[in-house]
């Protein structure tokens, strides 16, 4: 097994610093989908979808409103 370890080092660190930054970037989105940041990081105004993201929960405000 130490064999194996010593032979495969350099792709277990390499997989542990690629698993990390995936981890990081889920971490980052799901913060900015729950504090309602859009997932591009322009305005909405440009967006040829712009009606079509925000439809379901600003159909949920309108209504609790």
């Amino acid at each position: 097994m130490v064999d194996w370890l010593s032979s495969n080092i350099a792709n277990i660190i390499v997989i542990a610093v690629v698993a990390a930054a995936i981890a990081g970037a889920v971490i980052v989105i799901i913060k900015d989908k729950k504090a309602g940041k859009s997932s591009c990081g322009c305005n909405c105004s440009n967006c040829a979808l712009a009606g079509k993201c925000h439809s379901v929960r600003d159909n949920k405000r309108q209504e609790s409103n």
